[in-house]
């Protein structure tokens, strides 16, 4: 693994960093939990100031913000402004609402004798923060800037793919006006995680990323007694029943399968249709697909980018010919891709049969597996055959009806009417094989802090 900036459509290496030393990672580890000891005294208007300067600066500067996304990892430039957007909403977020969501919270005793009881909220100190490349500004924000907002301090691993943008998010914090050290990114090794992680300084780990990458770190994390939350794969459901809007049915599933080009741990991965509109979804789906335009991620007419790298286009290649291999049907769709860049000729895999493994697979990238549903009953046990539980939709006429079968999908998100989306407002994460905790809200600011009890007794002792 070498942190390198290389262009996923030019294939241009233009930027190589070296591993972080472990010195470099004691020394950031000092300056973290030296931070934290004033930091966490400050008070939440103080804070708030650094959060709400940070998505001022975001805001200011989306432009040059959202170029290195689309350098780096080939993001389309609307949709890499739009992801600037949103981390500067989160940002915002946090300032106006983290001192009510922290706010002390009395609690209603039983017994008069057992006094005046509360809790509180306190920051535990230094934390860690794994991030992937598809989101490389999101995933930061709606870690670091609700944590920092609690009283903590962030050391960040980001992916090796997107180390400018991880430098430019560290540079953000210090315009902002956190203390230095407050966050800091490390260019750091497989190896030392588990060396920041069995720090005393050091006391808790949030990662977003692959199951095998969240199943180490969690490992690590238990044997260092340290907190987790993970953030993992995802196969959204995404169920169209029979009385479902066709036209805009269709229009969401493109989207919501192809956006972030179809790089996203909650896009709408498995279509589930009801039979008795099946044909008319797949003629639908697939001339929609078919109408994304691949090329140059900065060109406003392209609508599919290419993967973020060669590597990631080589081995979604390979998962499609062992679906097929397995008995699945795949169908290209939409014109031959460009001469240059990671792309994937946009894929529709059917007749994934119940003994066919990719059934249970996250495909990262333009591959949409459809499955045929016989009625309502059984698109929701075919949405809950799933090792994972992130997200969903239910597309249906009757919004009551499609609440009820909401209700019946066993994800941490479900949508009716839209794919699964991401907001500053929204809370986020799911269950099984998708990992756990939440992140954002009141939800996500107080997985890493103390929940401490403080209880006012005033009586005789009893002898």
């Amino acid at each position: 693994m070498t942190y390198a900036t290389t262009n996923p459509y030019t294939g241009e290496t233009l930027a190589t960093f070296p591993f972080a030393t472990d010195a470099e990672v004691d020394s950031a580890i000092e300056a973290a939990h030296a931070v934290f000891t004033e930091w966490r005294e400050t008070d939440f208007a103080t804070r708030a100031a650094v959060m709400h300067r940070a998505a001022e600066i975001l805001r200011r500067d989306i432009d040059d913000f959202a170029r290195l996304l689309t350098l780096e990892m080939g993001k389309l430039l609307s949709e890499a402004k739009a992801e600037v957007a949103l981390s500067a909403d989160i940002f915002a977020y946090y300032a106006s609402h983290a001192a009510a969501l922290l706010a002390a919270e009395p609690l209603p005793v039983a017994d008069p004798a057992e006094g005046q009881a509360e809790l509180v909220c306190e920051p535990l100190g230094v934390l860690l923060a794994i991030e992937p490349w598809n989101f490389p500004y999101y995933q930061i924000a709606r870690i670091i800037a609700p944590q920092l907002s609690a009283g903590n301090t962030m050391l960040l691993k980001h992916a090796s793919n997107v180390p400018q943008s991880a430098a430019r998010f560290e540079a953000l914090m210090l315009e902002a006006g956190l203390p230095k050290g407050g966050f800091t990114n490390l260019y750091a090794t497989r190896d030392q995680v588990s060396r920041i992680l069995h720090d005393p300084h050091v006391h808790g780990v949030a990662l977003t990323g692959s199951e095998a990458a969240g199943a180490e770190v969690a490992q690590i994390a238990g044997a260092a007694l340290k907190k987790s939350t993970m953030e993992l794969g995802g196969a959204d459901a995404f169920v169209v029943l029979a009385d479902a809007d066709m036209d805009k049915t269709v229009k969401w599933a493109v989207f919501g399968r192809h956006w972030n080009g179809g790089q996203v741990c909650v896009s709408s991965k498995r279509m589930i249709i009801v039979d008795e509109v099946y044909d008319a979804f797949l003629a639908s789906y697939t001339q929609g697909v078919a109408a994304l335009k691949m090329g140059d991620p900065r060109d406003p007419a392209t609508t599919l980018p290419p993967l973020s790298s060669q590597k990631a286009a080589d081995d979604l290649r390979a998962m499609i010919d062992k679906a097929v291999e397995h008995g699945a049907t795949a169908t290209p769709v939409g014109p031959d891709i460009p001469n240059q860049g990671a792309f994937v000729q946009p894929t529709i895999l059917t007749d994934i049969g119940e003994d066919n493994p990719a059934r249970y697979w996250e495909f990262f990238g333009p591959v949409s597996m459809l499955f045929r549903a016989k009625d309502e009953a059984d698109a929701i046990r075919i949405a809950n055959d799933s090792p994972y539980g992130l997200g969903g939709s239910v597309f249906t006429a009757d919004t009551k009806r499609g609440a009820d079968v909401a209700r019946r999908i066993s994800t941490g998100m479900v949508f009716v009417n839209h794919p699964t989306m991401v907001k500053a407002d929204l809370p986020f994460g799911g269950i099984r094989r998708s990992g756990y905790g939440r992140e954002l809200l009141g939800l996500g600011i107080k997985e890493f802090v103390n929940h401490k009890l403080i209880n006012v007794v005033d009586i005789d002792a009893p002898f």
